[in-house]
């Protein structure tokens, strides 16, 4: 595809060529990312960030991004904050708020929103999230941590065992990642979850239709036994009508270190889309996982910046102007960039 001036709205605008020039800017940015080197390649450029529903880790990690590209972040937080509690349209939206950025940066609760926002938006509108849709940019840094991960084993991502686990009918990152997924060889899929949460039958026809192996399951045990990554998911309680009726599913697929050590091979990768719920009714990856060196839901929030960092520079055109831009960092010696 033509990143420049494109709008990043799903997972289906992108053939695996496009994946690897992704990745590979993303491999760009990791010196920008940590701090080693400085860039000021987006000075003057703005971020409108706007999340109308709840999020921590993709709002902030879309604007530090930006930041560590030179460029400014303005924010609009929550539906209740925005002119849409008054009855605006997501067209009028659009049209005023483009007008105040150079990229968007959006979330919202109903599925298509971010799309019919980007078709008024007079700059490119990055989809951060669209109610059970997709979440694109978490899928490619989950693919991208996916690769880096199986590198470190001498393997690559054709030829990968996953397991999906937990809420796959609502759970907009796998969603998106089974896209990604599809576009690669001999992927063999668990996905495991109750039968009312299963992942959506499109979806998996597409998994199938790749020549994919796939295999639906509700057992944990056995579906972790024999794959490279389990990838948990939480039950997406606000996608349901109460939290009573998501109580009914939350807990079901608990991984302790009990567990993995019992059932997954030495090596297994344990991933997660955060927030991971930590209540102890559900507590869906136990904390007492935290100190296991495959536990890799911290390398992915880290590698999130740079996946966010090669959209950006992508979409505007920067990605030959980074390092003309660039100095080395000598103001800051602390012990995590070193």
């Amino acid at each position: 595809m033509d990143f420049i001036g494109s709008h990043i709205l799903s997972i289906d605008q992108f053939e695996r060529v496009d994946i690897d020039r992704i990745f590979d800017v993303a491999r760009m940015m990791e010196p920008y990312a940590q701090r080693h080197r400085v860039t000021k390649v987006l000075d003057g450029a703005i971020l409108g960030n706007m999340f109308f529903e709840p999020s921590t880790r993709t709002r902030v990690s879309f604007g530090c991004a930006f930041n560590l590209l030179g460029g400014e972040v303005r924010e609009t937080t929550g539906f209740e904050n925005s002119a849409l509690a008054k009855g605006e349209s997501l067209y009028d939206t659009a049209r005023v708020l483009s007008g105040y950025s150079d990229v968007i940066a959006m979330r919202h609760p109903a599925e298509g929103s971010v799309s019919e926002f980007a078709s008024a938006s007079r700059v490119p509108v990055i989809n951060g999230g669209d109610g059970a849709n997709e979440h694109p940019t978490q899928a490619l840094l989950d693919l991208y941590t996916i690769e880096k991960e199986l590198i470190g084993k001498g393997r690559g991502i054709d030829g990968l065992r996953i397991g999906m686990i937990g809420d796959l009918k609502h759970g907009r990152t796998v969603h998106s990642l089974a896209k990604l997924l599809s576009r690669y060889k001999n992927i063999e899929l668990h996905l495991v979850s109750p039968e009312a949460l299963q992942m959506p039958e499109a979806l998996v026809e597409v998994l199938r239709e790749a020549n994919h192996r796939v295999i639906i399951s509700d057992d944990l045990e056995s579906s972790i036994s024999h794959v490279d990554i389990v990838y948990s998911t939480r039950i997406q309680e606000e996608r349901f009508g109460t939290k009573e009726e998501a109580d009914l599913y939350r807990g079901k697929f608990r991984l302790n270190q009990s567990v993995y050590t019992q059932h997954c091979e030495p090596n297994t990768v344990i991933m997660h889309p955060l927030p991971r719920d930590s209540r102890a009714e559900a507590n869906e990856l136990d904390s007492d996982l935290n100190e296991n060196p495959n536990l890799a839901i911290f390398r992915q929030t880290d590698n999130g910046i740079v996946l966010r960092m090669s959209l950006f520079a992508l979409v505007l055109d920067v990605v030959d102007k980074v390092d003309d831009s660039a100095q080395a960092v000598r103001w800051y010696t602390g012990s995590r960039f070193q």
